[in-house]
């Protein structure tokens, strides 16, 4: 196992590392929608979405996968009303990104850290 650590996605806020990779399997901690080049956070769930999306993409990316290699998501959100502006910006960075759409599980959390609005893991493999 090999701890990923990428500038390209927000440090870790605690005791863990941003993703590890498993040789055949690339795990990432849940993504907090933090810019990691301001370290701000959009208020605009649709905005965190996007930016929890793109952190969890550049810790897979430096393990050398791509979009099309993440295979299982899980969504946390803040609110299941905001399911439909969620899973709009999610399908669309997907598409985007010429990747297939991955097995997703989406549920609502009383508090996610930094008060976010949703948090997003990932799990890539070749």
């Amino acid at each position: 196992m090999t701890a990923i650590d990428t500038s390209k996605a927000p440090a870790a806020i605690g005791p863990y590392v941003q993703g590890v990779n498993l040789d055949q399997m690339v795990i990432t901690s849940g993504q907090l929608p933090i810019n990691p080049e301001t370290g701000e956070m959009p208020a605009d769930v649709a905005e965190q979405t996007l930016q929890s999306l793109k952190n969890g993409l550049a810790i897979v990316e430096e393990a050398g996968l791509a979009a099309k290699n993440i295979k299982k998501t899980t969504v946390f959100v803040k609110d299941l009303n905001d399911f439909g502006r969620v899973n709009e910006v999610y399908g669309k960075f997907f598409e985007d990104n010429n990747a297939p759409f991955p097995a997703r599980s989406c549920v609502e959390v009383a508090r996610l850290p930094k008060d976010a609005l949703v948090e997003i893991e990932m799990i890539a493999c070749p």
